[in-house]
């Protein structure tokens, strides 16, 4: 028998053996190996200095700090609506003859008295220099306070969030200002002398008061401004995935047969083609706002948009409505004037 073979514990691996190493030691050898085979330890994680990181930051306000920045914005507001109030002050003569245009327009054409009447002794007043300065100062002066707003809302915003402010600002905007013009242009003015001439040689005579002229012609204004937000409202609707494009275009008939139902009851002339004038601008904005839906479906899913087929397609219907328009001209005695509705028999 060796010596190995009768010494007890003599097969068990000995204290500082290498079989007998502890898991620490292993650890920081097979460290030692990787760093001189080249190879260098994974780099920290990042300590999150980016710019979200700024951007939360931002947010961290107290209480009393964020109605000290409110109040601020408030202030400035107020300040730019005063300074529209007052510009629009000194010009309140020729603004209330751009406000009784239409009126005057509507009346003169059913052959009554083109003045508006004044019921009380402050009513004028209250009118021409105090109610319609006030509203043509908010509207001057909404960039102003919608960029107030936008300065106290965007620090608690992503900057992927922010991104969409610009093109909601601008587009809302644009909309709202085409809106207002179509509404003056084309809806008042003919909506007015569809409603003055219901009972026009029934022996009613129209005595339109100043009050409710002007309530009219802000409630007008504002309605149809707000209709042409609808393609932001759509937009919205997808982004949020309550609706989808799809949705909206199996569902579209709907929409297109309230569209043609008023514009049937304001058209000022029994023509179809004048009721088409006025109800394809409608339809055109409830399609404009699923064809931005659809991009944005587009972009989520990572896929592109067929731009030179769309423009091909749009190429041709053009050029199909202007052989049309030609037709109606050479066969169908219609004319073009330089007034709305442009095409008329």
């Amino acid at each position: 028998m060796s010596s190995s073979e009768g010494t007890p514990g003599a097969g068990l691996p000995q204290k500082g053996s290498a079989s007998g190493a502890r898991p620490v030691d292993a650890i920081e050898k097979l460290r030692r190996r990787i760093g001189a085979a080249g190879g260098a330890p994974p780099p920290p994680p990042p300590t999150g200095g980016g710019e979200d990181e700024d951007d939360e930051g931002m947010l961290r306000m107290s209480f009393l700090e964020h109605l000290e920045e409110l109040r601020s914005r408030i202030i400035r507001s107020v300040i730019g609506v005063g300074v529209a109030f007052t510009v629009s002050l000194l010009f309140s003569s020729q603004l209330w003859n751009f406000v009784r245009q239409p009126a005057r327009i509507s009346l003169l054409s059913l052959g009554y008295d083109p003045d508006l009447y004044v019921i009380s002794p402050m009513e004028g007043f209250n009118i021409v220099w105090f109610k319609l300065p006030l509203v043509c100062s908010i509207f001057l002066a909404f960039p102003c306070v919608l960029y107030q707003v936008w300065a106290f809302v965007s620090p608690g915003l992503y900057r992927r969030e922010r991104r969409w402010a610009a093109p909601f600002i601008l587009v809302s905007s644009g909309l709202f200002l085409l809106g207002g013009c179509f509404a003056y242009f084309v809806v008042f003015k003919y909506g007015l002398t569809f409603l003055l001439g219901i009972e026009h040689g029934n022996g009613v005579k129209a005595m339109v008061s100043i009050t409710e002229y002007f309530d009219l012609f802000v409630n007008v204004m504002l309605g149809v401004g707000v209709v042409f937000e609808l393609p932001i409202l759509i937009f919205f609707l997808c982004l949020l995935r309550i609706v989808t494009p799809g949705f909206l275009v199996r569902h579209s008939r709907y929409a297109i047969l309230i569209i043609f139902i008023i514009a049937a009851v304001v058209t000022p002339t029994p023509d179809v083609f004048n009721m088409m004038l006025f109800a394809l601008p409608m339809c055109a904005l409830f399609y404009v706002g699923i064809f931005a839906g659809y991009l944005l479906v587009l972009n989520r899913e990572q896929r592109k948009f067929p731009w030179k087929k769309a423009l091909t397609i749009g190429a041709i219907v053009l050029l199909l409505l202007a052989a049309a328009v030609s037709l109606a001209i050479t066969k169908g005695h219609y004319k073009l004037v330089p007034h709305w509705p442009f095409f008329m028999k």
